[in-house]
């Protein structure tokens, strides 16, 4: 499997540079156009997962364990941010540029056994993140179980998150919304506990410059699997990627491809670093977050996983013409609840795995370049902009249901 995402990162950003020295200047507008902030909250909150708010005080011990020595290039605080920031938004530029400038003119995802195993691949991905917030509901929620096993309330919370994003994915504007409420949540988990560890400015901007030059100083490093964990990691950016890619490249606002490269890397690897310098601050202290924190961090995970899942639902859904004005919004919405929650419990029990989903996404990209190459190549040269009837009228959102 190694071998496999090995490949896959190097093809991907070789593809990324590609894209951005062939089409360096071409205005990228979506289908519905949104301003800046309101793309990049899309794409940071539907690109991004519980895993965010529940993963890093659980890694931080583990990566600063002398046992686990190929942690040692750099310091846990940097290791963390690797694995979630910068260099991987890549992935999500090269797929949201893909579908925006170039898939009109390739309709590669329109071929029927590409749009059947994509969406497969949509739903498991679904699935896995729900699965994800259901493992680790019981170390944040302590209070109900014994803090360590899955008690049926639990599996009643997952239900629910599951339900309500069901019920928002029935209606586009509630894109919007969920997006911008999970951003300032988000915002405001961020500053609430920077105040509640009495942290001060110091403590934030010494952490950050720790981050900083731990990761860049070894940002090779991250290109490239350290371990089996990171390895889980990288498979699953792959499995996000396409599909994040073809949801939010509707929502691009005429960025010039290079604006666009530099947007995504860089703009959702600040709120990620100022994330991760705080809860540092937490593990390095000993701080406990038990209670009052525990319960904020649970409420922004849950708007997440709702968020998440909202876009993904509607992106399968939309691509397999499962739609709410086809089938009626009660049948849309059980119809939804009942896969993605079966699924869930499969993620759970471990019978499916993250890595195999991820290994179809790297076939997919494989298959797309050959398709391209082979078939489509003069149609991709000659792309100067993107498709005519995409206008940067950021009212269009309003309209559309």
């Amino acid at each position: 499997m190694s071998v496999i995402i090995t490949f896959g990162i190097i093809m991907a950003l070789v593809m990324v540079a590609f894209c951005v020295v062939k089409w360096w200047n071409v205005k990228a507008i979506g289908v519905t156009p949104v301003p800046l902030f309101t793309f990049i909250a899309i794409l940071f909150t539907s690109g991004l997962d519980v895993g965010l708010i529940m993963f890093p005080l659980g890694e931080f011990p583990v990566y600063a364990d002398p046992e686990n020595a190929e942690y040692a290039f750099t310091n846990p605080l940097s290791i963390e941010f690797g694995f979630w920031g910068f260099l991987i938004w890549s992935f999500y530029f090269l797929t949201s540029f893909y579908f925006c400038v170039v898939e009109p003119k390739v309709k590669f995802f329109e071929i029927p056994i590409v749009r059947i195993v994509n969406n497969i691949v949509i739903i498991g991905t679904c699935a896995f993140t729900a699965s994800l917030f259901l493992i680790y509901l019981p170390f944040y929620i302590p209070e109900i179980g014994d803090g360590e096993t899955v008690v049926p309330a639990f599996y009643v919370i997952v239900f629910l998150t599951i339900l309500a994003a069901a019920y928002s994915s029935t209606d586009i504007k509630y894109v919007r919304i969920l997006s911008l409420a999970s951003s300032f949540l988000f915002a405001g988990l961020v500053i609430f506990m920077w105040l509640y560890a009495k942290m001060g400015f110091g403590g934030l901007f010494g952490n950050l410059g720790e981050l900083a030059s731990g990761y860049f100083g070894n940002i090779h490093r991250f290109a490239a699997p350290i371990n089996d964990y990171h390895e889980f990691y990288l498979f699953w950016w792959f499995a996000w990627s396409i599909m994040i890619g073809q949801f939010t490249s509707r929502f691009v606002g005429g960025l010039r491809t290079q604006t666009l490269l530099v947007a995504l890397l860089v703009i959702p690897s600040i709120p990620l670093a100022i994330w991760f310098s705080v809860l540092y601050f937490y593990y390095q202290n000993g701080i406990d977050t038990s209670g009052l924190v525990n319960f904020c961090m649970i409420v922004v995970g849950i708007t997440f996983v709702v968020n998440s899942l909202d876009s993904l639902i509607r992106l399968y859904s939309d691509n397999l013409s499962l739609t709410v004005k086809r089938l009626g919004r009660v049948p849309y919405i059980a119809m939804n609840v009942a896969i993605l929650f079966g699924l869930t419990l499969a993620f759970q029990s471990q019978w499916l795995q993250i890595q195999w989903v991820g290994a179809i996404v790297v076939g997919i990209y494989v298959a797309c370049i050959l398709y391209i190459a082979l078939r489509k190549r003069p149609d991709v040269m000659s792309i100067k902009a993107s498709p005519e009837e995409n206008t940067l009228d950021f009212d269009k959102i309003e309209t559309v249901h």
